[in-house]
């Protein structure tokens, strides 16, 4: 099915800003690389801050959207962590330049909404320190200092889009299992498997993203 011109313009969009950043891309260059002219643009676009900020919010809308799903009802903290590690593992490796995208252009936002994109990821990593908290006041995980680790498994876990390619040796769903028993060996988990917390990811991914592996 051909894109529309809207979603030509998102593409483009995403793959300048990953690649040049928010600052070396020019009007010229996204209205090339979407195969439009530069004065039909802002039509479909607005300004250009208003292009990146739409990028990021529906990037961090969906992967909130999707934590919530993995994460809802679940008692079990570790299952919690578990499908959590799983699916940001997968929907980084699997959309690599809008990772690259929302980690790195957030400074080029305005004051109000990087407040606005600041918040939404604020509330996306809530999800993993209550699951990190949970487990620490229940037993199962152990660090002396909480906020560091998740911070640490974050980056760990987005780092897969720097690197990851379906051409390695490693296949996606065997990459993201091993995370999982990273972050709970992190967490002083005794335990390294959770395979309810990967089938729930695996879902959601499915569900959310519209991927399968």
């Amino acid at each position: 099915m051909a894109l529309t011109t809207e979603q030509r313009v998102r593409r483009a969009a995403v793959k300048l800003f990953a690649d040049k950043g928010f600052h070396g891309t020019g009007i010229r260059d996204l209205a090339q690389e979407a195969g439009i002219s530069s004065a039909s643009l802002y039509h479909y676009m607005g300004t250009k801050e208003e292009l990146l900020s739409g990028i990021m919010r529906e990037c961090l809308d969906r992967l909130l959207l999707g934590a919530r799903r993995a994460t809802g009802g679940v008692a079990d903290p570790r299952q919690r962590l578990v499908s959590l590690v799983a699916l940001h593992v997968l929907a980084h490796a699997l959309q690599p330049a809008e990772t690259r995208v929302v980690d790195n252009e957030v400074h080029a936002l305005s004051a109000a909404t990087r407040r606005q994109i600041v918040a939404l990821r604020d509330e996306y990593e809530q999800l993993w320190s209550a699951a990190i908290d949970d487990g620490i006041r229940r037993g199962g995980f152990t660090t002396p200092e909480p906020a560091v680790t998740r911070l640490a498994l974050l980056e760990m876990c987005s780092g897969v889009a720097r690197w990851y390619s379906p051409r390695g040796p490693v296949e996606l769903d065997r990459l993201a299992g091993h995370y999982t028993g990273l972050a709970l060996r992190m967490l002083g988990s005794a335990d390294h498997e959770c395979p309810a917390g990967l089938d729930t990811a695996r879902k959601v991914l499915s569900d959310v993203w519209g991927k399968t592996l």
